[in-house]
């Protein structure tokens, strides 16, 4: 009878068997995959965000020399400048990196976008000097919002000390549309203008003189005055669009120099009652006596 083979089972080499008893096995778990923590402070930042890439576009617009789409982005980035702070106010959820943000951003958008529109509009013209005359509403924004910063800790609330850069900015943006699209004033009276205006919102930057803030919906009765000041403005806004926008600006403006020179070559005087010397007391007794 043949001889039955009888399969025998290789013994595993024990060079290799210890290695493959250490060898980690991995299995992928969702639970450990963690999300990064979303803080409050990152939805007010993203409008600041986009207040910065508005200042961007306004620029591209500016070389094109598309003045009206670049003025209208100027004052675009002014309302995501406002939203974010109504945001970041409501929310409880400012910071330091969106007070740097903010500034940052603003510098963009009311400091280098309106230079290089009031450059390109109008004073490009007059070569190096038109640059270093449109380079002042950079500078000036650049100082007023370095000064806002230093003073944040103790600035009044009812007040800005100094014309505010998005104030300024839309001031400009809004001559530009309005003289854009009509053509009233010859090139030279454009021009002389617009040097004027951006001087003028230059210096009222780092200046102290006092500009009212937009008033609190909870303010309302407290600030009549000022209340219908500014409703009246949004409805000049409404009704004339750009041309309504410049002379409410220019109102505004204005106001705050009045108030100022006011208040600069006056003071306040209080009355005091003088009291009557013993003598003037004894005399009117015997008088009546």
């Amino acid at each position: 009878m043949p001889e039955k083979r009888t399969m025998h089972k290789a013994e595993p080499n024990p060079k290799y068997a210890r290695r493959n008893r250490f060898k980690a096995k991995r299995r992928f778990k969702m639970g450990q995959v963690k999300l990064p923590r979303v803080s409050r402070s990152a939805f007010p930042s993203t409008f600041t965000v986009m207040n910065m890439l508005c200042g961007y576009g306004s620029i591209i617009f500016a070389e094109q020399r598309e003045y009206a789409l670049a003025g209208w982005f100027i004052i675009l980035a002014a309302v995501f400048d406002t939203i974010d702070g109504f945001i970041a106010r409501l929310t409880n959820s400012s910071s330091e990196f969106g007070v740097e943000l903010d500034s940052l951003s603003d510098l963009v958008s009311f400091g280098a976008a309106p230079s290089f529109l009031a450059y390109k509009f109008g004073l490009e013209q007059f070569g190096i000097w038109g640059a270093v005359l449109s380079s002042a509403l950079m500078v000036g924004s650049g100082l007023r919002l370095a000064r806002f910063n230093v003073q944040l800790v103790g600035f009044s609330k009812d007040y800005f000390s100094g014309l505010p850069t998005p104030s300024q900015a839309m001031t400009l943006s809004s001559f530009v549309i309005w003289t854009s699209g009509e053509y009233f004033l010859t090139i030279e009276q454009t021009t002389l203008a617009l040097t004027v205006l951006t001087l003028t919102l230059a210096l009222l930057m780092v200046s102290t003189v006092k500009y009212d803030l937009l008033p609190k919906p909870k303010e309302f009765k407290k600030y009549p005055f000022k209340t219908v000041a500014f409703a009246l403005g949004f409805l000049a806004i409404l009704m004339f669009q750009a041309k309504g926008f410049f002379f409410a600006m220019c109102a505004y403006i204005l106001f705050g120099i009045v108030r100022y020179v006011y208040f600069f070559f006056s003071e306040e005087v209080t009355e005091q009652r003088a009291e009557p010397s013993a003598d003037a007391v004894s005399s009117n007794h015997k008088s009546n006596h």
